[in-house]
């Protein structure tokens, strides 16, 4: 226990406290798609930031088009009814998410009637949550931020009339920053940068109606850092340099598409988050590549299911609507102060708005809710609150 004091919270150093979705998934890389609660985001290929769900959708843009969107998302997060051994009921802990912008770019250029070519930066993961030093559950955590930037390069390939393919290869970095204060301060930081992969498939039934299917690998991050502490009484926590093995979860993604009439459309989408990769954290002295510390997650795979509808209400303008349900990949047992995950509640709209034919805005809303969640900590427990609302706002135009 004593050489673990120091790492009891980095088992949780990538899991950020957030109500966005399940564990420190961001699923926001698209302004259009919020707006439907990605409800049909695999199917939909409206314009290229769809590519991030289904590359292979990418056959559906002619020519060359560009996307550049950014996401603010501004969570609440509290802690109440706080109760530590031998201290009683504590004040509520506020503001313990911050809010954050989480940018987005693609571009796409035909190559011929049968290839296209495609390129997205997105940020997949991370979050920022940050406790007073002098919490109650402070030993368990204090700060903890994480930063993801993915660069994919893709190709998709028009197989027959019906039929797309699609490739493409994730380049992450990964960077992670944790501080804890069991007793004396402790800072962990480490970053990589590494490679895993997309295939994609969509299937054009006729004009108004599409399929889509979607598999992101996971991404096996090997962090190198190092660990800083004040004052602390255990050897297995003085200043060193440390790797951890951290696994990003594969993803895959089924979505339908289909148009009812000039008017309406409506769409749906299910997908499955791999977070059993997420089943511990190992922690290795850098020098003598020795086993510092094992501590077990157990994180569970999620669904995420979506329906969503839009309306063309004239020749500029397209409403969106969109709800969406997501389970939580943490289990009561295995809840932290770094992650109080519960399940949620997505309500969503958005308006797209046609300039002119190469000149598109999208906006979009969504209103997330998650269930109360119950958390143990070393001596005590406290009750979460958490609900996020997400704003994006995405360009794209068509040259």
């Amino acid at each position: 226990m004593k050489k673990l004091l120091t790492f009891t919270a980095l088992a949780s150093v990538l899991a950020i406290a957030n109500a966005n979705a399940a564990g420190f998934h961001l699923r926001e890389q698209s302004g259009a798609a919020l707006g439907n609660a990605f409800a049909g985001a695999t199917a939909g290929a409206e314009n290229n930031s769809y590519a991030y769900f289904n590359a292979a959708g990418l056959t559906r843009h002619k020519g060359k088009q560009f996307n550049i969107g950014g996401t603010y998302i501004a969570p609440e997060a509290s802690a109440h009814n706080i109760k530590t051994t031998g201290s009683g009921e504590t004040s509520d802990v506020h503001n313990i998410v911050h809010s954050a912008i989480a940018p987005n770019m693609s571009y796409s250029q035909q190559i011929d009637d049968k290839f296209t070519f495609g390129l997205g930066i997105n940020v997949p993961f991370g979050m920022v949550t940050k406790y007073d030093d002098s919490w109650a559950g402070a030993a368990d955590g204090v700060t903890s931020k994480v930063t993801t930037v993915t660069t994919t390069p893709m190709i998709a390939y028009k197989a027959t009339d019906k039929l797309s393919l699609g490739v493409g290869l994730p380049i992450q970095y990964f960077k992670a920053k944790l501080t804890s204060n069991p007793g004396f301060d402790v800072k962990i930081e480490g970053d990589t940068v590494d490679v895993g992969y997309q295939f994609s498939a969509l299937y054009e039934l006729s004009d108004k109606t599409r399929f889509g299917v979607n598999y992101r690998s996971e991404i096996n991050h090997k962090l190198k850092g190092e660990v800083e502490s004040n004052n602390s009484p255990y050897a297995a926590v003085h200043n060193q340099d440390i790797t951890a093995r951290i696994d990003t979860p594969a993803m895959l993604s089924v979505g339908a598409y289909h148009e009812i009439n000039d008017k309406w459309a409506v769409m749906a989408e299910y997908q499955r988050v791999f977070w059993n990769s997420f089943d511990a954290i190992d922690i290795y002295g850098a020098d003598t590549h020795s086993l510092v510390s094992n501590t077990p997650e157990n994180w569970e795979d999620t669904d995420f299911y979506s329906v969503g509808a839009s309306y063309q209400i004239d020749d500029q303008w397209k409403l969106r609507l969109g709800l969406a349900y997501d389970e939580a990949a943490v289990k009561v047992d295995y809840r932290t102060p770094r992650v109080p995950d519960s399940r949620r509640i997505w309500y969503s709209t958005g308006l797209e708005y046609k300039y002119n034919d190469n000149l598109t805005f999208d906006m979009g809303f969504t209103y997330i809710q998650a269930k109360e969640a119950r958390v143990e900590f070393k001596g005590g427990s406290a009750d979460y609150e958490n609900s996020v609302k997400i704003w994006g706002l995405s360009v794209n135009y068509k040259f």
